[in-house]
């Protein structure tokens, strides 16, 4: 079984699903970044909850080498769409999305399968497949 599939099961048994993991360096620290989510929301006391049973299994099996922070948190009403599975869950939201060597767009997510997704834009509906895509994420239009 793979590091993700062990830290996913841990998550689980706490009630909240694993979002996605990343490594970044923030000043001069290496930082392992675990996003969770859950219906209802995540909340802090979830978050310290995850971690403290994380921390002893990363003891033994570290995610990254060397020193690191560990953060356990929500991906937010803001985030990073990675994963099919990502844009499978937020069909029906506005995206922003980056072509590698085009410009920004914005529109709704309307459709996403395992090979790619359709976004209505301004303009007509556009479909892309996953490796076309450069960064997308989800955003909330505050004027609204």
């Amino acid at each position: 079984m793979n590091l993700e599939s062990q830290i996913a099961k841990i998550i689980e048994a706490n009630g909240a699903a694993l979002y996605d993991t990343e490594v970044v360096t923030e000043f001069d620290e290496t930082v392992f970044r675990i996003y969770v989510t859950k219906i209802g929301g995540v909340s802090l006391d979830l978050c310290a909850a995850i971690s403290n049973e994380l921390s002893p299994f990363f003891d033994v099996h570290p995610p990254v080498s060397g020193q690191y922070r560990l953060e356990v948190s929500s991906p937010g009403i803001e985030r990073k769409l990675t994963k099919p599975i990502h844009f499978k869950n937020a069909i029906g939201e506005k995206v922003k999305i980056k072509i590698p060597g085009q410009e920004r767009f914005k529109g709704t997510l309307r459709s996403a399968d395992d090979h790619g997704i359709t976004v209505e834009t301004k303009e007509g509906d556009v479909s892309l497949a996953y490796a076309q895509l450069g960064s997308v994420k989800t955003y909330f239009d505050w004027n609204n």
